[in-house]
């Protein structure tokens, strides 16, 4: 079977799938997202089988240590991931909420309420999680799901969303729920781009390339997800011990997701004071620096950043250092280069607190936190689908309620216009 007759197949079952669940009650649902959540703990082994080869591959190929992580499953992220399933399951069903009710003076009743978007594409990289976010969200709101990983997770993903197929069909779901394109072939992505036939949404999570190629090509609306070019601004005011855990979390917790940070600001009147501890715990966790030309004056192992520098998204244990005269200056750097992601500053000055907050354009801005806490799981969402950095829609993380749309029922009594 050739890519097209593998997405018109998958198409045409997801369409007919998801006309079925809109129907389902929630009781059906989270019945389903249990079933699937024990089915990925009794088939650790196989996934874990799986991903071994995509890590072999990986390093072959030279994908850096940060790509590697975001590619690697071990017990503790499988459990990860069915615990993820069982929190969806204990969450309100967002479907059918009642959002609005007008009674006009003609006496029509109109409800509006909260129903599924129906099928939604997702394109992603790297990371296999995602698969059983998108398709545990996907079906919590009715709706079902097309699935397209990259190559680099190809045998993870094929095992996982086997897991999920099986499990969703034995608890009585329709075909075609949960897809996952199996070839690894991109021009399978440019006829996915243009399925309006069947396709409500495509949703891309990954890199720049990846979104601006969905994007630019697609047919069917998008939702942006994901790019993070996120600031850290270390005001004059702030608490220099918060600072360099804040600063330290940001970048090296995880540098390979979306929400670390890229660039660290500082306001040059505690750069003296904070710059020289703070650059030398990062050498130490071998974080390679790049640095502006007040930035460089302190350690040789600082390299000169450049302007491409300011505007990249890493996903590496890499981290652009800019000296800046003021809280305007910072904000100007933002406004400049951020992807409109996550921004956060620290500071004691609280007017400055809240001008950075209205002023800095961005789904998440944070004062005094990381902004590693951008995050479906952090926010109380349950599991995400993604960070959408966009203004149509959906802003920030996507839970439940941003996989829906909504209708209006109207109740009337024999009224003609």
């Amino acid at each position: 079977m050739d890519y097209r007759s593998e997405l018109e197949t998958k198409g045409k079952q997801a369409k007919f799938a998801a006309r079925k669940l809109a129907t389902y009650s929630s009781q059906q649902k989270n019945q389903a997202l249990q079933v699937m959540a024990q089915a990925l703990l009794d088939k650790e082994a196989v996934i874990l089988v799986a991903n071994s080869q995509d890590i072999t591959a990986g390093r072959a190929k030279g994908l850096s240590e940060a790509l590697l992580d975001r590619l690697m499953l071990d017990h503790d992220r499988i459990e990860a991931m069915a615990r993820g399933l069982i929190e969806l399951a204990a969450l309100p069903d967002p479907i059918g909420e009642t959002i609005s009710v007008t009674q006009r003076p003609n006496g029509l009743e109109i409800r509006q309420v909260r129903v599924p978007l129906g099928v939604i594409a997702m394109i992603y990289e790297a990371r296999p999680n995602v698969t059983v976010d998108a398709a545990g969200i996907c079906l919590k709101t009715g709706n079902a799901v097309i699935l397209r990983g990259g190559s680099e997770a190809i045998h993870s993903n094929l095992a996982i969303a086997s897991v999920l197929k099986a499990a969703a069909l034995e608890a009585g779901l329709p075909e075609g729920t949960i897809a996952l394109i199996e070839t690894t072939d991109r021009d399978a992505v440019q006829f996915l781009l243009k399925m309006n036939d069947y396709l409500d949404v495509v949703i891309p999570r990954g890199g720049a390339g990846l979104i601006q190629t969905v994007v630019k090509n697609s047919t069917v609306p998008v939702i942006e997800t994901g790019i993070g070019v996120c600031h850290t601004f270390i005001d004059e005011t702030a608490d220099l011990t918060m600072a360099v855990k804040i600063a330290f979390n940001a970048k090296v917790s995880r540098p390979g997701v979306c929400n670390a940070m890229e660039t660290l600001l500082v306001h040059e009147k505690i750069a003296d004071v904070f710059l020289p501890a703070m650059l030398q715990k990062y050498h130490d966790a071998k974080v390679e620096l790049r640095g502006c030309d007040k930035t460089q004056c302190y350690y040789d192992f600082v390299k000169a950043a450049t302007e491409e520098d300011w505007s990249t998204e890493y996903h590496d244990y890499i981290l652009s250092v800019k000296i800046v005269p003021s809280i305007d200056a910072a904000i100007e750097h933002i406004a400049c280069y951020s992807t409109g992601h996550s921004e956060a500053i620290v500071t004691k000055d609280y007017f400055n607190a809240r001008r950075f907050q209205h002023e800095v354009d961005a789904a998440a801005v944070y004062v005094n936190a990381s902004t590693r806490f951008t995050d479906g799981g952090e926010f109380g969402f349950g599991a995400e689908i993604g960070i959408s950095t966009q203004k149509l829609h959906a802003r920030g993380p996507m839970g439940l309620k941003e996989m829906t749309s909504t209708k209006y029922l109207i109740d009337g009594e024999g009224q003609i216009r």
